[in-house]
């Protein structure tokens, strides 16, 4: 760069800072305010308090039913473990804990709060015993004011959700409760190691703590509904199928029995045909029921195969020390954005001025 531009750019800096400098109350005032703003935000906002739990689902190893496998085999069970295998990649974890059946469940629990004498539900309280904070109803009422408008206009709709086998309905405090839960629970997981690591952030710590551990509890049932869901329909058909051929069985065996008893010399031919014919039933039924029976074990067997155990690497804890809000960095955050807009204040009112200038001088050289 020339030294003629280098220097011709120092004195634009300093035409810059001259004018900054000149107009430093505007400034001042700018960064008083938003110091001013930053302490109502610090210090309105509510504490937050945060519980990490970290857990380790584990299903049986392949060596180990394997070994299960050849000992059914000696017993006379073919064991085929491995046919037809297929899971849920543990990526779709945090799909299941945002979903709504979860969030429904969760929100329905009761807790403890500090403010309530006895447990409620998490819905009950945001909806009927919780006061908003003034942070809440400035963004209520400036932000979210088209929400409370609408909200206002439409009627009341029922809380209750039925159980339906189509589509969940749910209410708009019900969504407005699933979104709160969903800012406040956080599932990561560490793919190489393979654990989950489940992070709740809620403004009281036993609270808090209580919201981690049942999220916790709801999380292992909900895997473990998918994990197993297909070696569970299996295993009640299987076990439908065998109850059926047992009483199949045990009346082939009783009309063969019935026979024997009331023809104890048999001498004829059609005799000795009938008894061979209720034996051939009694031998396919008690042949079918006891494949089925092997069946219904092998069933079993990989039903407890596709359970997971959880193994709680690191429990809930009460936390003792609060997670937020960070007061100083709201502060810090505030008094820039207050600077920020001091200088631009005055940059955009110099501007201004300038393109009033130039259209008043463009206006009088037309007229001439």
């Amino acid at each position: 760069m020339p030294v003629k531009s280098l220097h011709k750019n120092e004195l634009d800096y300093m035409v810059l800072l001259n004018k900054l400098w000149a107009k430093r109350k505007t400034i001042f005032i700018a960064v008083a305010g938003g110091i001013v703003i930053g302490l109502l935000v610090a210090f309105l906002t509510p504490n937050s308090y945060q519980v990490t739990t970290t857990m380790l689902p584990q299903s049986e190893s392949e060596g180990g039913m394997g070994k299960i496998s050849s000992l059914a085999s000696l017993a006379g069970f073919d064991l085929d473990l491995n046919s037809g295998e297929s899971d849920i990649s543990p990526i779709v974890y945090p799909q299941v804990l945002q979903s709504a059946p979860f969030m429904l469940e969760l929100m329905n629990i009761p807790f403890t709060f500090k403010e309530v004498d006895h447990p409620v539900s998490i819905y009950d309280y945001y909806l009927k015993i919780k006061k908003p904070s003034v942070i809440e109803l400035i963004r209520q009422y400036t932000i979210g004011l088209p929400n409370v408008i609408k909200a206002s206009m439409k009627e009341k709709q029922s809380l209750s959700v039925k159980k339906q086998q189509g589509p969940i309905v749910m209410t708009e405090e019900q969504y407005m409760i699933m979104q709160l839960l969903n800012g406040c629970l956080d599932l990561s997981i560490n793919k190489k190691e393979g654990y989950l690591t489940l992070t709740c952030t809620m403004p009281e710590p036993i609270l808090a703590a209580q919201v981690a551990q049942q999220a916790q509890v709801l999380l292992q049932k909900y895997i473990t509904e998918f994990k197993t869901k297909k070696a569970v329909d299996q295993l009640i058909f299987v076990e439908r199928r065998c109850a059926e051929k047992k009483v199949d069985c045990i009346n082939a065996q009783s009309r063969l029995a019935s026979f024997q008893d009331r023809n104890w010399h048999i001498s004829t031919a059609a005799a000795l045909a009938e008894q061979e014919r209720l034996q051939n039933e009694y031998d396919i039924a008690n042949s079918v029921y006891s494949e089925l029976a092997k069946s219904l074990e092998q069933a079993k067997i990989q039903v407890k195969r596709k359970t997971p155990v959880f193994a709680i690497i690191k429990p809930v804890v009460v936390p003792l020390e609060k997670e937020g809000p960070q007061r100083l960095k709201i502060l810090a955050i505030w008094t820039i954005i207050g600077f920020v807009a001091g200088c631009g204040y005055i940059f955009g009112k110099e501007y201004l001025a300038y393109l009033k200038n130039r259209q008043t001088t463009i206006g009088n050289d037309l007229t001439d």
